[in-house]
């Protein structure tokens, strides 16, 4: 396949542009480099085409999209606090740039897999979460998601292929404290043999799913005969704030005790992906067990 991954300089867009040169399609990466590092794409730079380029450029994108057979959408800002302030830059980028993608999937008819996030569902009434949960995003950056949402829905009616994944909390080397960042900031004090800070109680509890195991499942929904949807992408085991902490304290082999601070604004309290129909459509499942992944970043 001819294949455009935007986004495709950052942390997830990266995984996802190894395991597509791995499976051997063309790729080209479309990146603005406003917080994608061409550096992420050193082991392939020689086998893919780079395009730094601001997705809210619909006329120098639709140059790049107009020969493809899909599109992998990873390109987004995604700081949940900095949503916050700059919820102007968020919707632009989020909304407009990703309306932008499938005006272009409408022209032209190339197939879109794009990065939704389980921030849509808010905090769920109930765990885990299915795909016909309530979506009450309670941050700006997860209102900007649930838009882009409503525009596939909207799309998808006109004819056009769309499928967004759920992600939840996504981590992997290479992550920055700017996206589902609690893994990178607890390794990164304890680089500097810092414990590791916890906001609020740690007893939030999240579903981490590794970064190569998203890339699959965007591969998997791009190659699938399903047309439209939405999937959750994690791995339906949860693991509290406290007990990630403490895993990694061990792993590390340092004598520390957790630092407790107040909890953050917008920061959702439980998160669990139910990935049964996942499994059944996209015929894809999590294959990297948490404390397995959390051990690619050690030694420190």
């Amino acid at each position: 396949m001819n294949v455009v991954v935007t986004g495709g300089a950052g942390f997830i867009g990266s995984y996802l542009v190894k395991q597509l040169v791995k499976f051997n399609h063309s790729v080209v990466v479309v990146d603005s480099l406003y917080r994608g590092k061409m550096d992420n794409l050193s082991p392939v730079l020689d086998k893919i085409k780079f395009r730094q380029l601001d997705i809210r450029n619909i006329d120098e994108l639709r140059d790049i999209l107009k020969k493809s057979d899909g599109v992998f959408h990873e390109a987004a800002l995604t700081d949940v606090q900095e949503s916050f302030t700059k919820q102007k830059e968020y919707h632009d980028v989020n909304v407009i740039g990703t309306e932008n993608i499938f005006k272009l999937a409408s022209e032209f008819g190339f197939k879109v897999v794009y990065a939704s996030s389980s921030s849509v569902y808010g905090d769920p009434d109930m765990i885990p979460i299915n795909e016909n949960s309530e979506r009450k995003p309670i941050n700006p950056y997860g209102q900007t998601k649930l838009d882009d949402e409503f525009l596939a829905e909207k799309y998808s009616k006109m004819g056009v292929s769309i499928i967004g994944l759920r992600y939840f909390n996504v981590y992997g080397k290479g992550q920055t404290g700017s996206y589902a960042g609690v893994i990178t900031k607890f390794i990164n004090n304890l680089r500097e043999r810092k414990p590791p800070v916890i906001f609020g109680d740690g007893t939030q509890i999240r579903d981490f799913v590794y970064a190569e195991d998203v890339a699959l499942a965007n591969i998997a929904a791009m190659q699938s005969d399903v047309k439209n949807g939405f999937f959750n992408v994690g791995t339906g085991i949860t693991t509290s704030v406290k007990k990630l902490a403490q895993t990694l304290i061990d792993i590390s082999g340092l004598s520390l005790e957790p630092e407790y601070q107040k909890p953050l604004e917008g920061d959702v309290r439980v998160s669990q992906a139910d990935i049964t129909l996942t499994k059944k459509m996209l015929n894809w499942e999590y294959k990297m067990n948490l404390e397995e992944g959390l051990r690619k970043f050690f030694p420190l």
